[in-house]
């Protein structure tokens, strides 16, 4: 295992993550600006993850061909310039715009993922893939806490009596000017990294085969070419794995949008405290993928542990509308965030070893692709089924996701 390699990757992710968190709690916000409507408001979210359906696995496809570097320089860049555009953004067209370029640039996950599984060994893949879930736990504690703080009053006016005015009164007027152009900065100091400390792990010299040249999860094509993946230690099972994923992707998304509503409708929970409940489970994310997940994997399979994580999350999703306190919601939610925490970097190392080796960045990007849908449609399912009524969207999510557990046990016979 290449430990200042991974080390190097893990800080890239962690630090474009940050701008990531930054921007993500301001859209609602920042539509709103332009009047826009709830269902557009949607639509900022989903455009995003559509984006990502399309190119991660262009973007997993070319870096097994022209190497790894090269593609994480385009999407953390690429993610700079939309960024900016965010800052710039003075209509609902252009917010529109810059969602369009950072899905487009997203592919930088799935790129590090694969970086990673170049770079660790089967023992400590699991432990490797956990770090990126770590790194979006960081990322979602600390990016809307520092939102907050640029958009805050109280930071404007600490500007201004520093003596730089006119950059106060400039922010007053901007308020998500400065995320966005923090964010960017954040981006621009991946690309640096990226561009001054991470070595290439592929051998671009090799020739390769055209399998994936021009990959799309749409076609029938692609299926099966996943479905000839042999990789070190393949089973045959990349097709459920990936399957998978994406269940998970929805389940964890699905709460987007239908517990505040829950929390606000039925325990009368303030923003913040909801907010709160977030903060919580991230960090349970970074705590069990950080730390936790190698001494787990040392002791126990990958695939139980998916299994167990799968379990835990179907349990806890299905728990939330019983929650008659913030106690109980507490615990209900901390077990689907630890079954998620345990679920995800476990998945993410088998679908790697079920590669071919020259087909590892594809493979990732297809996954990471279907990932992004399920996180477009997740909070449009749960919004949906609230209006209905209060608990069905967890109930529903959790039968859906019950899925994954079958999937864990034909892994585990296989």
């Amino acid at each position: 295992m290449n430990k200042p390699a991974l080390a190097t990757v893990f800080l890239v992710v962690v630090i474009d993550l940050l701008g990531f968190g930054i921007v993500l709690p301001l859209l609602p916000f920042y539509a709103q600006e332009f009047a826009a409507s709830a269902v557009m408001i949607g639509l900022l979210y989903s455009v995003y993850s559509f984006m990502q359906l399309i190119f991660s696995p262009i973007w997993g496809s070319w870096s097994d061909r022209i190497g790894r570097r090269p593609i994480m320089l385009l999407s953390t860049f690429g993610a700079v310039i939309a960024y900016i555009i965010f800052g710039l953004a003075e209509s609902l067209s252009v917010l529109f715009f810059s969602r369009v370029v950072a899905g487009m640039m997203g592919g930088n996950i799935s790129t590090a993922q694969a970086y990673i599984a170049d770079v660790t060994d089967s023992e400590n893949r699991a432990r490797g893939m956990g770090l990126i879930g770590a790194a979006f736990g960081i990322g979602f504690v600390i990016g809307p806490a520092t939102a907050t703080a640029l958009i805050h009053p109280a930071f404007h006016e600490f500007v201004a009596n520093a003596g730089f005015v006119d950059f106060a009164e400039w922010m007053g007027e901007n308020r998500f000017a400065l995320p966005g152009f923090f964010a960017a900065f954040l981006s621009l100091c991946s690309f640096l990294m990226v561009l001054f400390l991470l070595p290439e792990t592929v051998d671009t010299s090799k020739s390769r085969p055209a399998a994936f040249r021009r990959p799309s999860v749409f076609t029938p094509r692609f299926w099966r070419l996943l479905s000839e993946q042999k990789g070190k230690s393949s089973r045959g099972y990349l097709i459920p794995l990936v399957i998978g994923f994406f269940l998970l992707s929805f389940g964890e998304s699905s709460l987007y949008s239908s517990f505040p509503l829950f929390a606000e409708g039925q325990l009368n929970m303030t923003a913040e405290q909801v907010g709160v409940q977030f903060f919580y489970i991230g960090i349970i994310a970074v705590i069990v993928q950080g730390f936790l997940i190698k001494p787990l994997t040392n002791r126990f399979a990958e695939e139980k542990l998916f299994m167990v994580g799968n379990v835990l999350m179907v349990i806890g999703l299905g728990l939330i509308p019983l929650a008659q306190n913030m106690l109980m919601l507490a615990i209900f939610l901390g077990l689907m965030a630890l079954g998620k925490s345990l679920n995800t970097p476990t998945i993410t190392s088998l679908i790697s070893k079920e590669a071919d080796e020259d087909n590892v960045g594809a493979v990732m990007g297809a996954a990471q692709g279907l990932s992004g849908l399920g996180r477009m449609i997740g909070p449009t399912w749960g919004g949906a089924l609230f209006a209905v009524y209060f608990g069905l969207p967890f109930g529903a999510t959790a039968l859906i996701v019950a899925t994954t557990v079958w999937i864990a046990i034909g892994l585990i016979k296989k």
